[in-house]
């Protein structure tokens, strides 16, 4: 083994040891079991939202015909109640489907555990909101800050110290995503809701939602106020300059008026003429330098000469039908 790699190698436990592996599954078995719906709380501040959407519904259908495939997993609260670490969608479709119960696998994990386990189970999804992605970045680091080593519960459950402000590249290395993405992620948990959901509704870049989350929750109202104005959202380049004026303190609402109100060039509509067609109208000695000019000029003529004839000769052709 090359120095400095890090080794996947697994220490048994003393169980692993001297148990069979028939032992082991029953003793998994034991902690499989139907808990009341009652009796199970969500997970705190919970990031991924349970949608009642089609793929939902399929899920309740599911459920009906086979029951739960794959226990959720809960962990015992202090209280001695039940909270959900993987499993919101399974507990939400069993409430749909009329069930009283959700079998559940129980994990005796500590706060910490439990953060990690749930961003990872959730992390399988198909489709995760920017807001989604986010907030359970932001949690998972901080969890990682507070335990002061790396923990993944899906694979090796030995522990590696981080060295100092070394979270954000180690939660890069597991789950795939620059340091610098993870950052601009957990930067949109500083956003107003209403631009959050413009974000997680394709409406709004990740970039200018970025500087926006650097405002004031005052002046990123002002901003949304203005969006439904003018039924746009900012440039990149406006908002780096929204938030200039704003450590300035010179961010005023009617700064962020002035500012909004600018034409920016995708917004500006845009006149497409077929070449060809144009090149047959033209006259020869009108070269493609000239061709605006030429145009503009024909137009111009039309509007101070030839409209009236036209609008007149329209009205003959269309008494004549």
């Amino acid at each position: 083994m090359s120095k400095g790699r890090k080794s996947d190698f697994t220490l048994p436990t003393l169980d692993d040891l001297f148990s069979t592996q028939q032992e082991r599954d029953e003793a998994k078995l034991d902690k499989i079991r139907d808990i009341p719906l009652s009796e199970i709380d969500d997970f705190p501040d919970h990031p991924f939202q349970v949608r009642d959407d089609e793929d939902m519904i399929q899920l309740v259908e599911s459920i009906r015909e086979n029951g739960v495939m794959t226990p959720a997993v809960l962990r015992i609260k202090d209280d001695g109640r039940y909270e959900i670490v993987a499993g919101h969608r399974r507990k939400r479709a069993c409430e749909l489907a009329g069930l009283d119960t959700l079998r559940s696998e129980i994990k005796d994990l500590s706060r910490d555990e439990a953060v990690v386990y749930m961003v990872e189970s959730n992390f399988q999804r198909s489709t995760i909101l920017p807001s989604e992605k986010g907030f359970a970045y932001k949690m998972r680091m901080d969890a990682m800050k507070r335990q002061g080593k790396r923990t993944d519960l899906t694979s090796s459950p030995l522990a590696t110290k981080l060295g100092v402000g070394r979270s954000d590249i180690e939660l890069s290395e597991q789950v795939g995503e620059s340091k610098d993405q993870i950052r601009r992620y957990i930067r949109l948990t500083y956003l107003i809701p209403e631009l959050l959901q413009l974000v997680d509704d394709g409406k709004m870049k990740m970039r200018p939602a970025v500087e926006l989350s650097y405002l004031g929750k005052d002046c990123q109202q002002d901003v949304f106020e203005q969006i439904e104005l003018n039924q746009c959202t900012p440039s990149h380049a406006q908002t780096i300059r929204m938030r200039k004026m704003h450590e300035e303190h010179k961010l005023t609402p009617e700064a962020v008026e002035a500012i909004m109100s600018e034409e920016k060039p995708n917004q500006r509509e845009r006149m497409v003429f077929n070449a060809d067609r144009m090149r047959k109208l033209l006259p020869k000695d009108v070269t493609p330098a000239k061709t605006e000019d030429f145009i503009c000029d024909a137009i111009e003529f039309y509007c101070k000469y030839g409209r009236g004839r036209y609008q007149g000769r329209e009205s003959k052709d269309r008494n004549a039908r």
